[in-house]
């Protein structure tokens, strides 16, 4: 005798059938969690989107025994660095990497009370967040008077002054930022769905019966996806140069060389693009895979914000990506005017991850 039919077994039956092959796919597995997943890390670790973060150098023999500073090393949005030099902290401030320099002195000139005299030196390269120190420098003697002085005196004396520079405007740090973000999106997607194309349709299959070395094949498919990019690459600086006023030091010689660094950067893109190709079985996991690659980066090495607003032991980690290198290393040249050979952590970085991954592409390469 036959057993009655069990719809509640059925939909159980039909449920299980259903997770297991949400799971095996690559882009349910992508898209439902790993992207959730990644914002959740990525935007909850950080500080405080809303912050400002604003790093000031303290000038040799600046007294931090007082009051005073002790008092502005509690503010969040204010951190010290020291330096062996004065003029190491000038080329920083200078640079833009400073926004102030900060020197805190006893002022014998006041007798019978303790007083200090505040110097605070900015440049026009951190115009824009200098008055915020000030603001929060006058602030936190005014609390200190309220407690302390009550009759009309003061802890402290501020003096301001400002270095000439460069104006770092936004476009000096978005353009290379989008720079990356181009170079990135096209060499790992453009490069994947080509390869990946190529094999499928039986194309590499055919190369395979010639003499060319499959090295050599990955080379040549490389060097037109370059000549591609540099003609994108000269329209977008050439549009932030004319229309936004983008930074070039140098002139002509600061494009060349920000040039020659991008076809590095875009060699190690486009052979993550290869690997890609060669380790999937259908199409529709490029996307997925792809983007698990490069989603992180464009989060993590500064494409929109400072990565100094992540914590540092997320900092240490975006530092070692090869679209960390490659960002830094063009806002150093477009801006600070700083040569390739004068850069060798952003050079050797992507010179490595070139290597890396030149060497996996070789090993991953598949004629079908």
């Amino acid at each position: 005798m036959s057993k009655p039919y069990s719809q509640l077994r059925a939909a159980f039956a039909v449920s299980k059938a259903s997770l297991l092959a949400m799971l095996r796919s690559p882009t349910s597995v992508v898209f439902s969690l790993l992207f959730p997943i990644i914002f959740i890390v990525v935007f909850g670790a950080m500080v405080d989107t809303t912050a400002v973060n604003i790093r000031v150098g303290l000038a040799p023999g600046c007294d931090t025994n007082n009051l005073i500073y002790k008092s502005l090393a509690k503010v969040k949005i204010l951190h010290f660095v020291s330096y062996d030099s004065l003029p190491a902290l000038r080329q920083e401030l200078l640079k833009g990497r400073l926004t102030a320099i900060l020197n805190i002195t006893p002022d014998s000139d006041v007798p019978f009370l303790p007083h200090y005299k505040i110097d605070l030196q900015s440049s026009s390269s951190s115009a824009f967040r200098a008055p915020i120190v000030k603001s929060t420098i006058n602030d936190v003697v005014s609390e200190i008077n309220k407690r302390i002085y009550t009759k009309n005196l003061s802890v402290a004396t501020l003096v301001t002054g400002q270095l000439p520079g460069r104006v770092y405007k936004t476009i000096d740090f978005i353009l290379p930022g989008q720079l990356g973000f181009s170079l990135l999106m096209a060499g790992v997607f453009g490069s994947a769905y080509l390869f990946f194309n190529l094999r499928q349709s039986l194309v590499l299959k055919r190369f395979f019966s010639t003499p060319i070395k499959r090295s050599y094949l990955i080379l040549g498919e490389m060097m037109s996806r370059l000549f591609f990019q540099v003609i994108g690459f000269i329209i977008m600086v050439s549009l932030g140069y004319f229309a936004f006023d983008f930074t070039l030091v140098n002139g002509m010689l600061t494009f060349s060389e920000m040039l020659l660094f991008s076809i590095f950067g875009l060699i190690v893109f486009m052979g993550i693009g290869f690997i890609i190709s060669g380790m999937i079985e259908n199409e529709s996991s490029i996307a997925p895979v792809a983007n698990t690659i490069t989603l992180p980066q464009i989060l993590l090495c500064g494409l929109f914000f400072p990565v100094e607003n992540y914590p540092a032991w997320l900092q240490s980690f975006c530092k070692l990506l090869p679209l960390t290198f490659f960002v830094d290393g063009l806002r150093k040249i477009a801006f600070e005017g700083t040569h390739i050979w004068q850069m060798p952590v952003q050079l050797g970085g992507i010179l490595v991850w070139a290597v890396v991954i030149g060497v996996i592409t070789v090993k991953a390469f598949r004629w079908e």
